[in-house]
């Protein structure tokens, strides 16, 4: 008998493997609806590259009902970093080879292999800081003690604005309103650039098909809903439009192929 009362939903911990405790528990858990599963790029995507055992699979393990929210990064730097633009900063990165530092929440995630794949494209040397979480990084990025970051739209708008640090683009495919002005870095001469920090909301794959269609016109509603989109905008999250089961699977499968080649060129593992 189904249980009564409103799905629950577990989110990753950063005390974990990106968030493998979370997601275990739920490909585990009764496949009734009402538990779910707060997702993100680096479970669903880069943990299955990463490492090698891995609790949980999810092709296998877990169906995607909905993508809520595609957040775009920044790429900021410290104001001793004389540079302005990203082909300023290029250009010093190669006159300074290897001597600057980019902080991360932790190695293999979003935020990490952002800057890599830039130092890929760029072909410029810099050492990579791995911090337990985002928020010591933007410390010590504030004080000068690193010089860059690649940061969630979220937590790098308020520095930014302040002029506390120094914006020089954005990792979306167009420009973003919160900063009208700020170039994206597929237009500063890296066209392939393209990395953002999704959510989505997953499912236990074996959810009956009537079940896991109610949740999702549900999800669906939500993010049609204008009061609901307003709210995650406000906190740095730009809303998705509800998309159809094949328009998810394309989105997921688009990420996979963008980031197989960063890790296969750096040649990452995490066991």
């Amino acid at each position: 008998m189904p249980r009564a009362g409103r799905p629950t939903c577990s989110a990753a911990s950063s005390a974990n493997i990106s968030g493998a405790i979370g997601a275990e528990a739920v490909a585990r858990s009764d496949p009734d609806g009402y538990t779910l599963f707060v997702t993100a790029a680096s479970i669903f995507v880069l943990n299955p590259m990463l490492y090698k055992k891995l609790p949980y699979d999810p092709a296998r393990d877990f169906r995607l009902l909905s993508v809520i929210t595609d957040a775009p990064m920044i790429m900021e730097v410290h104001p001793s970093v004389p540079a302005r633009t990203i082909a300023e900063f290029v250009a010093y990165a190669k006159k300074n080879h290897g001597k600057l530092n980019f902080g991360s929440a932790g190695t293999g995630g979003t935020v990490h292999l952002a800057g890599e794949m830039f130092k890929q494209m760029a072909g410029v040397e810099m050492t990579h800081v791995p911090y337990k979480g985002a928020g010591p990084a933007l410390t010590d990025l504030l004080s000068g003690n690193i010089q860059l970051m690649f940061d969630t739209l979220g937590t790098a708008l308020p520095p930014v604005k302040s002029g506390m640090l120094r914006p020089l683009g954005v990792s979306s495919t167009e420009r973003i309103p919160d900063l009208p002005d700020l170039p994206t870095i597929a237009e500063s001469g890296y066209p392939d650039y393209a990395v953002s920090v999704w959510y989505g909301i997953a499912a236990p794959s074996k959810v009956p098909d009537d079940v896991a269609d109610k949740i999702k016109a549900s999800l669906d509603r939500a993010l049609n809903d204008e009061a609901f989109r307003a709210s995650l905008l406000k906190i740095g999250f730009p809303p998705l439009h509800a998309k159809s089961q094949a328009e998810i699977d394309k989105f997921v499968n688009t990420d996979r192929a963008r980031w197989a080649g960063v890790v296969k060129a750096l040649n990452i593992s995490l066991d």
